[in-house]
C-alpha cells in the first residue's frame, strides 16, 4: 500500500488530497491513502477504524458531496482496470475506471455500458448513485445492470456481493450511494448498442421559452428507444467555443436514439420544425463518439449543483424557472431539464435502491463557483424549487454537487427506513459518515 501522507496532529498543516475534477471544496484529510489493491483499501478501512477516523474515498471527483477535512481518504484512481466478457456481455471494473475506458474497451465487440455523458466520470461511483445515462430510458437505470460488488464494508472485510449472496446489501448498494463501505469493483451488464441517432440542436437563448414548451410537448410523442435533455446556459466568449455558440445564451436539446437514423430524423423533425438553429449535429454515429452529444466541459472546475426529481412539470413554470436562472439571475447557471421514463420507470428484479422512478422529469442545475458563494446560489435555487412546489418529489443523489450540506430528499421515506437499517447493520460506529437520514 503507497500511503502519500501520514496523520496530522493539532497544528499541523494536513497533507492535500488528490488531484478532483471538482475544485470547489478543500480536500483536508488526517491520512491520504492511494489504494492500488483492494487490500490496500482493506487495510485503509481497518486502519481508519482502530484509530477511530471516519473514511471517505476518491476516484475522480466529479460527485464530490463537499469539503474533505481530516479522516482518512482513500484515492481508489488506481483502481482502473475493465476487463469485457463479450460472451456474456459483462464488463469488470475498477473503482477508478472512467465511462470512457469502459466505453473504448466495449466497443469492439458491439457493446455499450449504460455510462453518463461525460466519459471522464467514475464509473462506480455513478453507479452507485443509480446512474443517469444517455440510453436511460431504452435501458433503464445503470444499477438496474449491476451483477456483483466488491466492497469493503466497515468490519474490513472484502466483500463479493451479489443477488444471491448478502441480497439486502446488494440492494442498499445499488442507489443508496457511498454509505455501506468503500466499493473496489462491479460487475456490470453491456447492452448489444454499437451505434446511435444523436447529437443536439440548438436554439437562441432569446426563445428559451418557447423551446422549452415545444420541448415538452414533443417528449409526450417520443418511443422510450429516444432519450433527451434540454439544456439552457451562456457559452463563455472564448477561442475555443464554436463560433456559432460563443458569448450567446443558449438552449439546446440533446438526443440519443437507438433506433436507425431515418427514424432518428422523422422524431426529431418536431425540433427542427422550431425554427432555424444556431446549430445542429444531429446524426448517425458509433456509440463510441456519443460524449459529442453533450459535450461536457473537460477541464477541472468549482461548481455547487442540485438535481431535482419532478413528478410533472407544465410550460409556464418551467419558463419561470429559465427566468430565474438565465441571464439576469445573480449567477451563472446551467439548467438540464431530463427526459425520464421509459424503462427509468420499470421495477426490475432483483430491486434496489434506486428512488423516484416515477418522476417524469430531472431538473439539474450546475453553478460555477468562480467569484460566487454557496449561500447566494442556494438562495437562487431556493426559489426555483419554490416555483415547482409539489412537483418536487427529492432530490437526485449523483446530481447534488457540492452535496455535503444536504442530508435528507434523497430516497423515499420507506427506502431511508431501509438504508437507514443497513447502515446501522455494517457501519454502526458511523465510520463512513454516520446515521443514515436519506
Amino acid at each position: 500500500m503507497v500511503s502519500a501522507s501520514s496523520g496530522a496532529s493539532a497544528g499541523t498543516e494536513r497533507p492535500a488530497g488528490p488531484t478532483t475534477f471538482q475544485t470547489g471544496f478543500p480536500i483536508r484529510p488526517d491520512r491520504l491513502i492511494e489504494a492500488r489493491t483492494a487490500d490496500d483499501v482493506r487495510e485503509a478501512v481497518v486502519y481508519a477504524a482502530g484509530h477511530g477516523l471516519r473514511v471517505a474515498a476518491h476516484a475522480t471527483g466529479h460527485g464530490l458531496p463537499g469539503a474533505v477535512e481530516g479522516g482518512v481518504l482513500v484515492a481508489t484512481g488506481a483502481l482502473d482496470s475493465v476487463t469485457v466478457d463479450p460472451v456474456a456481455r459483462t464488463a469488470a471494473i475498477g473503482a477508478g475506471a472512467t465511462w470512457g475506458a469502459v466505453t473504448a474497451a466495449a466497443a469492439p465487440h458491439g457493446l455499450a455500458p449504460l455510462n453518463g455523458s461525460s466519459p471522464s466520470v467514475g464509473a462506480v461511483s455513478y453507479t452507485l448513485g443509480g446512474g443517469l445515462g444517455i440510453l436511460a430510458r431504452r435501458f433503464g437505470y445503470a444499477a438496474d445492470h449491476v451483477r456483483a460488488v466488491e466492497v469493503v464494508t466497515a468490519d474490513g472485510a472484502l466483500r463479493r456481493v451479489t443477488p444471491e449472496r448478502e441480497p439486502e446489501l446488494f440492494w442498499g448498494l445499488r442507489g443508496g450511494g457511498r454509505r455501506l463501505g468503500v466499493v473496489t469493483s462491479l460487475e456490470i451488464g453491456l447492452v448489444a448498442v454499437e451505434r446511435l441517432y444523436g447529437g443536439a440542436i440548438a436554439f437562441d437563448g432569446e426563445r428559451a421559452a418557447e423551446v422549452m414548451a415545444r420541448y415538452l410537448e414533443w417528449t409526450r410523442t417520443v418511443p422510450d428507444t429516444l432519450t433527451s435533455t434540454l439544456a439552457a446556459l451562456p457559452y463563455p466568449n472564448l477561442p475555443q467555443v464554436p463560433e456559432e455558440v460563443r458569448g450567446r445564451y443558449v438552449v439546446s436539446v440533446r438526443v440519443a436514439f437507438t433506433g436507425d437514423a431515418a427514424e432518428g430524423e422523422r422524431l426529431v423533425a418536431p425540433l427542427r420544425a422550431i425554427g432555424p438553429p444556431l446549430a445542429d449535429s444531429l446524426r448517425e454515429m458509433p456509440y463510441a463518439e456519443s460524449p459529442t452529444i453533450h459535450n461536457d466541459p473537460p477541464f477541472p472546475h468549482a461548481y455547487y449543483g442540485e438535481g431535482l426529481m419532478l413528478g410533472e412539470l407544465d410550460a409556464g413554470r418551467a419558463a419561470r424557472v429559465l427566468e430565474l436562472t438565465g441571464l439576469g439571475a445573480p449567477t451563472m447557471n446551467v439548467v438540464q431539464l431530463s427526459h425520464l421514463g421509459g424503462a427509468l420507470a420499470e421495477r426490475p428484479e432483483p430491486a434496489s435502491a434506486v428512488p423516484y422512478r416515477d418522476a417524469g422529469f430531472l431538473l439539474r442545475l450546475l453553478s460555477p463557483l468562480d467569484g460566487t458563494d454557496v449561500a447566494s446560489v442556494r438562495s437562487l435555487y431556493g426559489e426555483v424549487s419554490g416555483v415547482l412546489g409539489p412537483r418536487v418529489l427529492g432530490r437526485a443523489l449523483n446530481f447534488s454537487f457540492g452535496g455535503g450540506d444536504r442530508t435528507t430528499g434523497f430516497h423515499e421515506p420507506e427506502t431511508a427506513k431501509r438504508l437507514a437499517g443497513l447502515v446501522s447493520q455494517y457501519d454502526p460506529a458511523g465510520l463512513f459518515g454516520g446515521p443514515y437520514e436519506g
